[in-house]
C-alpha cells in the first residue's frame, strides 16, 4: 500500500515522526507540493491513501488519482477537498476535529494579553536604552488595561470558543456569546447567549472562533464594525476570511477599533499588500495558533487513527460520509 503525505513539512519539520504510518505501507513524505494540478497528480502517482493539509485537491486531480481510496485531511478544516467529488468516486475524506483547541483558546489569550500590556515591545524599549534613560522608576509605551470586569464577545461557541471562554473567565471577565446553535447548558452567571447584534454592541473584546461559511464570511465588516463599541479589540484566530480587511485598516486608522490581533488573514502567506500590514495597533502573527508541538502530535495521532479505523472497515471523522 502507497502512502503519500503532499506537505508535511509543517505538520512535522522533524520534531515528530512518521514510523507508526510506516508500518501501514510505503510512504512518501513531500515536505511541499506546489499547488499545481499536474504536480500534484505526479505527487499523487498509483497512492491509494494521501495526505493533505493545505495542498489543494480539486475535483480535476481526484480524477486522475485512479488509485486513491482515502484523503486524510492533517487538519480541522476540510475546505482543500473537492469532497462532493471525493464522494461521486468513493473516495473517503476525513479531517481531524478538536486536536487544536487548547493551543487555539491559549493563543487567544496571548494575542488578547499582548495587546493589554505589550510585553514584546516594552522588551524592545528597554534593550534599547528607553528604560535606563528615564527619570523614573519605571515607564510605559502604551496605556495597560487590566481584563477583570471587561466583556468578551465570543462569535462561534464550539470547543475552541468554549475553551476560549474558561480561560477568560479565569481573568475575570463575563463572556457574551452568539452562533449558530444556541447551547443553553452552557449559560451561567458570567456567559450569556445573545444575537450578534447585542454582542457586537456590548463587547470590549471580540474574539472569531467560528468556521467559514457563507455565512460567515466577511461578518467584520463596515457595518457591524460601526455596531461596536469605540475602542473595541478584535481577536482572529479562526479563519482570515471573516474580516474585510479593508474596512478594518480603516477603523483601526480612525480609532473605532482599538487594537486587533490576527493569526490568521484573507491570503496566506500574507501579501505584502495586504492592508493590514499598514494599519495602526494591529499585532499579526504568522497563523501559529495551532502549532504547538502537543497539539500536532495530536493531530498526528488522530490521523493515524482515521486510517487505521478506514482500513478496518470502520471510517471515523468522515466528512463526507
Amino acid at each position: 500500500m502507497k502512502i503519500v503525505i503532499l506537505d508535511g513539512y509543517t505538520l512535522n519539520p522533524g520534531d515528530l515522526s512518521w514510523e507508526k504510518l510506516k508500518d501501514i505501507g510505503e510512504v512518501q513524505v513531500y515536505d511541499r507540493t506546489e499547488y499545481n494540478n499536474d504536480t500534484i497528480i505526479k505527487a499523487i502517482g498509483e497512492a491509494e491513501i494521501v495526505f493533505t493539509n493545505k495542498t489543494p485537491l480539486p475535483k480535476e486531480v481526484l480524477e486522475k488519482a485512479t488509485a486513491l481510496k482515502y484523503i486524510g485531511v492533517l487538519a480541522t478544516g476540510f475546505n482543500v477537498v473537492d469532497v462532493m467529488a471525493a464522494k461521486k468516486l468513493d473516495i473517503v475524506v476525513t479531517n481531524v476535529p478538536s486536536y487544536g483547541t487548547t493551543a487555539v483558546a491559549q493563543m487567544t489569550l496571548a494575542l488578547l494579553l499582548e495587546m493589554c500590556h505589550h510585553v514584546g515591545e516594552h522588551n524592545r524599549s528597554v534593550k534599547q536604552g528607553e528604560w535606563s534613560a528615564s527619570k523614573d522608576f519605571c515607564f510605559w509605551n502604551y496605556p495597560l488595561i487590566e481584563l477583570d470586569g471587561k466583556t468578551m464577545g465570543i462569535f462561534g461557541f464550539g470547543r475552541i470558543g468554549q475553551a476560549t471562554a474558561k480561560l477568560a473567565q479565569a481573568f475575570g471577565m463575563n463572556i457574551l456569546t452568539a452562533g449558530s446553535r444556541k447551547k443553553l447548558e452552557l449559560e451561567s452567571s458570567s456567559c450569556k447567549q445573545v444575537d450578534l447584534d447585542e454582542l457586537l454592541a456590548k463587547s470590549d473584546i471580540i474574539s472569531l472562533h467560528c468556521p467559514l461559511t457563507p455565512e460567515t464570511e466577511g461578518i467584520i465588516n463596515a457595518s457591524n464594525i460601526s455596531k461596536m463599541k469605540d475602542g473595541v479589540m478584535i481577536i482572529n484566530t479562526s479563519r482570515g476570511q471573516l474580516i474585510v480587511e479593508n474596512d478594518m485598516k480603516d477603523a483601526l486608522d480612525n480609532g473605532k477599533i482599538a487594537w486587533a490581533a490576527v493569526d490568521v488573514v484573507s491570503k496566506e502567506p500574507i501579501d505584502q499588500d495586504n492592508p493590514l500590514l499598514k494599519a495602526k495597533n494591529c499585532i499579526i502573527t504568522p497563523h501559529i495558533a495551532w502549532a504547538p508541538k502537543e497539539s500536532r502530535s495530536r493531530l498526528l495521532n488522530t490521523a493515524l487513527e482515521n486510517l487505521q479505523a478506514f482500513l478496518k472497515g470502520n471510517p471515523i471523522n468522515m466528512v463526507n460520509s
